[in-house]
């Protein structure tokens, strides 16, 4: 099979770690017999920087004319003080928007031989497998109004969270389809006992989990859902929540894996999927080695299986992935103290030898 992906390199060490995402790509296509065919296209920083535009609408058409995107790491601390509208960060808005990704999922897993690199106890850590499931575009991401206002000691800010019942009602009900596939548990997080907002959310949440009569629901506010991450992470199967707290809850989960640098994501909802790790585009190490690729290659996974429907092609890199963590190769940001490191390019092809063999 063929298949035509926009790759979008991006910031940072987004370049790197997108290199070593195809090299596993290309291997994948090798064993399995398909063909890899990937269009590189502008977004972010690099995208401001050509065409003063972080999503210029040539890339955006070429991302909903192909049928995967595979997107690295975006932004950089010489575009913090541009205006809102023009940073990176409107341009990955503006592509989640662009496609109608309204589903992000966060696969929260933890690999056996990194159960010492996080900061958390073996014993609370061991087993955690979730799925963190957040809403992708509304919410206060979107809301509007918005914006800054008035003069100096008279300026204010505004931002404004709006959730309509439709959207709550599909990320919910995906949400319950994807429980039926694991252990049949899903969890949403609100602040109902603050924000309308969430009240909206929460009632209509538990109306549409009425129609999963095989799955165990139930609600938590997103204060008591922090500390269980820590406390408990082991009762979470799905975790279901809106753009500001999936964003915020996604980064703190990672590190019961070891690092943000094995946290990948797809994005879907759309006729087209967006896959990119959870991580951002860490400037301070660009163009040293040292940048894990790992999150970046289990995006590829992702994408096999959540963009192809190639179930056998994505188990082959996760059980890749995990055989090369179990022979001990680690990049700088998992490695034990003392620990011998690998580059970025050493663990990108360690896992492309592991594949197939």
């Amino acid at each position: 099979m063929n298949f035509h992906i926009v790759v979008l390199a991006g910031d940072g060490i987004g370049p790197e770690i997108c290199e070593e995402s195809k090299k596993v790509l290309n291997r994948v296509g090798e064993v399995f017999g398909h063909k890899f065919e990937y269009e590189a296209q502008d977004a972010g920083g690099i995208a401001i920087d050509k065409y003063d535009n972080p999503l210029p609408d040539h890339t955006l058409k070429a991302c909903l004319a192909s049928q995967a995107v595979l997107k690295a790491p975006m932004g950089g601390p010489q575009w913090d003080k541009i205006e809102n509208k023009k940073r990176p960060e409107a341009g990955i808005l503006g592509l989640r928007k662009g496609l109608d990704l309204y589903a992000n999922l966060r696969p929260v897993k933890l690999f056996d031989a990194l159960k010492e690199a996080s900061t958390l106890k073996p014993e609370i850590i061991d087993g955690v497998n979730m799925l963190i499931v957040r809403e992708l575009i509304s919410g206060i991401y979107f809301g509007e109004p918005r914006g800054i206002h008035g003069e100096g000691k008279d300026r204010y800010g505004v931002n404004t969270e709006i959730y309509r019942a439709p959207e709550v009602e599909r990320i919910v009900k995906l949400s319950c389809e994807l429980a039926r596939l694991r252990r049949k548990k899903v969890t949403s997080v609100d602040k109902f006992n603050v924000l309308e907002s969430s009240r909206l959310w929460h009632d209509v949440a538990e109306e549409t989990a009425r129609k999963f009569s095989d799955v165990a629901f139930e609600h938590q506010i997103v204060d008591n859902a922090a500390m269980q991450l820590i406390l408990n992470p082991k009762q979470f199967d799905v975790l279901v929540t809106t753009n500001m707290f999936g964003d915020i809850l996604s980064d703190e989960a990672s590190m019961l894996t070891g690092s943000l640098g094995m946290l990948p994501s797809a994005s879907i909802g759309g006729k087209v999927g967006l896959f990119e790790p959870s991580h951002g585009s860490a400037p301070d190490i660009a163009g040293t080695g040292k940048a894990n690729p790992l999150a970046m290659i289990l995006s590829v996974g992702m994408m096999l299986q959540y963009g192809f429907k190639l179930l056998k092609e994505t188990q082959a890199v996760e059980t890749a992935v995990e055989k090369v963590l179990n022979n001990g190769l680690r990049t700088a940001d998992i490695v034990k103290k003392g620990g011998k490191t690998v580059s970025c390019a050493e663990m990108g092809d360690a896992v492309v030898t592991a594949i197939g063999n």
